[in-house]
């Protein structure tokens, strides 16, 4: 193609130029990906830092009303809904729902739970506990609890409690010491401090105490069902996906750990539309950048535009000369600054402190690459087209006479 041949003729007649131009754009790509692999690995990182030791999706009964008996007037309240507590809520056929839970794609672990409030008592000592009955052999599934134990072991056994460190400090207790546990449905039971461990979030560490979910029945009055099911995604961002899906299949409440941590939602939404606004200033300035040194192209060749005018060349070889000079730029500036950018970002992550984490949270193959190059291209492409309509236009005569 002819055009394409004048257009590469015209960037290597100032190699010096072009290879600025191209540098400048291959820094602006090197930014952008930056900018996105570093907002898409905090991210990243936050997610994990606050599912950690959680549940992606809750399943927990529904809200169950209590109805008023017509001509009660003594009890009739307009307009306000009485919520039944006589009655302890619970999943009973919560078998078959875990069976249609793991059938699901992208869960990778679930745990059926008795979740419930307590008193732990050492002698004269009393501690407020939320106790939470879990089979034992799904112990990690939710809760990584035996790679931090630091005390005794994880087998929970018929009448064994894991406590926090925190909580095991207040009390005076550790592993093998027996303490008693009273619930707030009336249950007590004497149980042995089977371990201790320490999680480093406080409120797990000073809070919380696991059992057996056998252990936990006849102590909260539940000898069938259990309060609640939670469940560990490979992708935690479907859990609004799955969770609505599993409310619909179950009629179950399912609430997404996105709705348990608005905070950081509106944190990690606010992150991004920051980093959206860094990404279209780096492609403002490769536009901006183009289009400056193709105009100044466009002025220098004015008479050699006017030569080909007045040979005959129409204007829209002109036209495709210099955005074919926009394409050759974009695309290859876009490519020296994906390898820049990758390059780049896997030696940050590649970096460690003196835990052993990396400095920065970024995740290089989060870089965006494909998408980057695409706009980098497109972007000099337009940057091109007013140089290359003011060339167009040229008037022949004028131009040779300059």
């Amino acid at each position: 193609m002819f055009a394409f041949k004048v257009a590469q003729r015209y960037l290597t007649s100032n190699p010096a130029q072009t290879a600025l131009l191209v540098i400048g754009v291959a820094l602006g790509v090197t930014v952008f990906i930056f900018i996105t692999a570093l907002i898409e690995g905090l991210a990243i990182r936050l997610t994990d830092e606050v599912t950690a030791n959680s549940a992606h999706v809750t399943l927990e009964p529904p809200t169950r009303l209590a109805e008023i008996l017509p001509g009660d007037e003594a009890v009739r309240t307009e307009g306000v809904a009485l919520v039944s507590t006589f009655q302890r809520r619970q999943i009973r056929a919560w078998r078959s729902t875990a069976e249609l839970i793991t059938r699901q794609p992208g869960v990778s672990a679930l745990s059926p739970q008795i979740s419930g409030n307590a008193f732990l008592v050492k002698g004269e000592a009393v501690q407020p506990v939320s106790v939470t009955g879990l089979e034992p052999e799904g112990l990690d599934a939710i809760t990584p609890i035996t790679p931090n134990l630091v005390a005794g072991q994880g087998a929970l056994g018929a009448d064994g409690l894991l406590i926090g460190t925190q909580l095991a400090e207040d009390l005076g207790l550790s592993a093998g010491q027996p303490v008693l546990l009273r619930t707030d449905r009336g249950g007590e039971r004497l149980l042995t401090v089977r371990g201790v461990f320490k999680t480093g979030l406080q409120s797990l560490d000073s809070r919380v105490a696991f059992l057996s979910l056998q252990t936990a029945r006849p102590l909260f009055d539940l000898p069938e069902g259990v309060t609640n099911i939670e469940i560990k995604l490979d992708d935690p961002g479907r859990a609004r996906e799955v969770a609505d899906f599993l409310a619909g299949a179950t009629g179950l409440r399912a609430t997404p750990w996105q709705e348990k941590n608005l905070n950081l939602e509106d944190a990690l939404e606010a992150q991004g539309r920051t980093g959206t606004l860094i990404q279209i200033f780096s492609l403002i300035s490769i536009i901006i950048g183009v289009a400056s040194a193709l105009v100044l192209s466009a002025y220098r060749r004015r008479s050699e535009v006017g030569i080909m005018r007045a040979f005959g060349i129409s204007g829209g070889f002109i036209v495709a000369v210099f955005m074919l000079q926009g394409l050759l730029i974009g695309l290859v500036g876009g490519l020296l600054g994906c390898v820049s950018g990758y390059g780049l970002c896997t030696f940050l992550a590649s970096l460690s402190d003196a835990d052993g984490n990396p400095p920065l949270p970024i995740a290089p193959e989060q870089g965006g690459y494909v998408a980057v190059l695409i706009l980098t291209t497109l972007g000099a492409v337009l940057a091109s087209a007013f140089p290359a309509r003011s060339a167009s236009q040229i008037d022949p005569l004028e131009a040779i006479q300059q």
